[in-house]
């Protein structure tokens, strides 16, 4: 079957850099452009394409919002959004408004059919340079958090792992070779550091935290 593509892009340029691109597959066709919102949108309605490639950033309506009000109509029309933005807050806004792809201008060209191939078949597509920053941005917050493997010392994680595995004070003392008052210091140190008041509590975090297997 053929996929029929609208192209949505302010600059004529891209609209017949990106046609010429799709229309070396003959399973692709380009059947309309449109250099702003509100065209897309009346377009899309008008030919009820399969997938239309929406520029982010257009006059007079957003790429965004004319992908809220093409898929409102249309929802089983593909759009893989195209930007200038490598910025998770465009990409994520872009997801949210129902965009099955994010492409950013440098890279479309070479990753364009895979996008259209993956999110024709019910996928999501983030081109390679979305991917890096997003997950770059992800572990960049998450360092921000205070972890067992951050505030605990290799010790207290091994009193943790032994505790939320079942084992009772004074076996830890025999395994570990020190006193039943050195575990229960580590195990209120560990209680006083992640806030944590019972051992129920402390199970559930140690398996969240990949510590523990349950």
């Amino acid at each position: 079957m053929i996929t029929n593509i609208i192209i949505a892009d302010d600059h004529k340029l891209v609209r017949e850099g990106l046609k010429n691109l799709i229309e070396k597959n003959l399973q692709m066709k380009v059947v309309g452009e449109a250099s702003d919102g509100h065209a897309a949108v009346q377009l899309a309605q008008q030919l009820k394409p399969h997938l239309v490639i929406m520029d982010i950033s257009m006059p007079g309506l957003g790429g965004i919002d004319a992908t809220r009000k093409i898929l409102t109509t249309l929802p089983k029309t593909k759009i893989v959004a195209l930007s200038m933005h490598d910025d998770e807050q465009f990409v994520l806004e872009s997801l949210k408004a129902g965009a099955s792809g994010y492409l950013l201008k440098d890279c479309a060209f070479d990753e364009l059919s895979q996008a259209i191939t993956d999110v024709m078949t019910g996928k999501t597509f983030l081109c390679c340079q979305v991917n890096q920053y997003i997950i770059k941005s992800y572990v960049a917050r998450v360092s921000q958090y205070e972890t067992a493997f951050s505030v605990l010392t290799p010790r207290e994680r091994e009193v943790l792992q032994m505790i939320t595995e079942g084992n009772a004070t004074k076996s830890i003392a025999v395994t570990l070779e020190v006193s039943i008052k050195t575990v229960e210091t580590h195990r209120q140190q560990i209680m006083q550091k992640l806030n944590l008041h019972s051992i129920a509590e402390l199970t559930k975090y140690a398996i969240r935290s990949g510590i523990t297997v349950p």
